[in-house]
């Protein structure tokens, strides 16, 4: 067969192997023991718990039959079967064919009996066709509902009743370390069960800023995207969705979207065939350590804002740069990751509660979520670049003039026109733009210089470069 290896006959191997163990047990019909021999283990005292491996069987039988398979027609380059991302960053769709006309695959799960199936959104992405095979080989032409690219979560229709149907978990039970199992399709083998535990809960993926992803180590490959992820109570609590991977198929670590996540999509997609997701208008960066000290906080938590959006709903309240985000509506943001999913679930329209630190104090800030638009981030970090007067820091800095302010859109700031020694080692460059230092903003040297005297290990820079703002910390040992 084209693609496969040669193999001896099994059947010629395992009558080998039987063989050779008949001759073992007449040659030996009793074990033997030597006399300094331990002796064999004995049975548990009565009552011992034994630790035994979970058993899926039971789940795979009642829900196996409610697992879809997931084939599409489209043009475009490459079928789209999963998303991945490696240790060089994002990598794209992997998938079968070119030109054209090419064909894809993935999984689903049903969610009502009268054909209402969950997948993800890049699985139908483009596609012209798609089709769903059932368990019992029944297939049907599907209607896409809607698809949501920021969860990558899709919606289809199938004209068909009294189908099987999945049950969905609490995802909000899920803990580290408890067994999960998959159903799906990988490379075309189609209810395909593998296993494993959850490895970590609300990981933030590349390019991801909704989706608190659940973490596993159960083995998934493309061809598994848009399948279900199940408890032991045979509950889904979430869909598979991503690797990382240098290669493009399984090395250990795949990611799920929490079924909560998803249904909420399904909601909306069904009543409206579109999202509605809240909008701050805020870019933000995680707090580690040095900044929580540099800021006056007692331990490194929440979202420092790094960029106020002009005519954005925060900007309308008074949030600040450097303003850094403790809770929304009383809870708590320990990561920056934590925040934008909250915010896109909040209605548009609706007052969030803002518990912010600035300048050493905490304040209540109140904010009319405003509406997600094309385009837009409600609360995301920007793009990295390097971890970013002569002297001291190693700078050399300049006013910025008026027209600089209007075209950078600020109302001040230091243009860096030279970079030696800490500040270089920290990765700033001639033509940064210092907008504050720890947390205070800064308009001319010797503001910079004042909060310099007063700085002890460091001092944390809010930098322009280009259309990114950074935080930069410099180390003064």
């Amino acid at each position: 067969m084209p693609g496969f290896a040669k193999r001896a006959p099994v059947a010629a191997l395992a009558a080998a192997s039987v063989a050779a163990a008949g001759a073992l047990a007449l040659a030996n019909p009793l074990p033997t023991f030597a006399k300094d021999a331990p002796p064999p283990p004995s049975a548990p005292p009565a009552g011992a718990s034994l630790q035994t491996l979970p058993d899926f069987t039971s789940i795979v039988k009642q829900y196996g039959p409610a697992v879809v398979n997931v084939s599409t027609v489209g043009e475009r380059e490459g079928g789209e079967e999963m998303f991945g991302f490696g240790p060089f960053g994002p990598m794209p769709p992997r998938g079968g064919g070119g030109g054209p006309t090419v064909r894809g695959q993935g999984s689903g799960f049903i969610v009502k009996s009268d054909g209402l199936v969950l997948t993800n959104a890049h699985v139908v992405e483009n596609a012209t066709e798609v089709t769903v095979r059932l368990a019992d080989k029944r297939e049907f032409k599907a209607k896409v509902v809607g698809k949501d690219k920021e969860t990558d979560v899709a919606v289809l229709k199938i004209e068909a009743k009294d189908l099987p149907t999945v049950r969905i978990g609490d995802v909000s039970r899920t803990q580290v370390g408890e067994w999960v199992l998959a159903i799906g399709s990988p490379f075309g083998f189609e209810h395909s069960v593998t296993a494993g535990v959850v490895s970590a809960r609300a990981r933030t993926l590349p390019r991801q800023n909704y989706i608190p992803f659940i973490q596993t180590d159960v083995a998934v490959n493309p061809g598994n995207s848009g399948g279900p992820l199940f408890n032991l109570r045979g509950e889904v609590i979430g869909i598979n969705s991503q690797i990382f991977s240098g290669s493009g198929a399984y090395i250990g670590i795949s990611f799920a979207i929490p079924i909560d996540v998803a249904m909420k999509v399904q909601q909306q997609l069904v009543a409206t065939g579109k999202v509605t997701r809240g909008w701050l208008g805020v870019a933000i960066e995680d707090v580690d350590a040095k900044l929580a000290r540099d800021f006056g906080l007692k331990r490194p938590a929440g979202a420092i804002v790094g960029r106020v959006m002009k005519g954005g709903p925060a900007g309308a309240a008074g949030i600040k740069e450097n303003d850094v985000i403790l809770a929304l509506n009383g809870q708590e943001i320990v990561s920056s990751g934590d925040l934008p999913p909250r915010v896109a679930d909040i209605r548009p329209g609706q007052t969030a509660k803002l518990r912010v630190w600035r300048q050493g104090k905490e304040i209540e800030v109140d904010v009319k979520v405003g509406t997600l638009g094309a385009g837009e981030q409600q609360a995301s970090s920007d793009e990295p670049s390097a971890n970013g007067e002569r002297g001291r820091l190693g700078l050399s800095v300049r006013p910025l003039s008026p027209d600089e302010r209007a075209q950078l859109e600020v109302d001040a700031g230091l243009l860096i026109e030279g970079v030696s020694g800490p500040a270089a080692r920290a990765g700033l460059r001639r033509g940064d733009v210092v907008l504050s230092a720890n947390g205070n903003p800064v308009s001319s040297g010797e503001q910079l210089r004042k909060v310099m005297k007063d700085a002890k290990e460091g001092v944390t820079l809010l930098v322009q470069r280009g259309e990114s703002r950074v935080f930069v910390r410099i180390d003064l040992g």
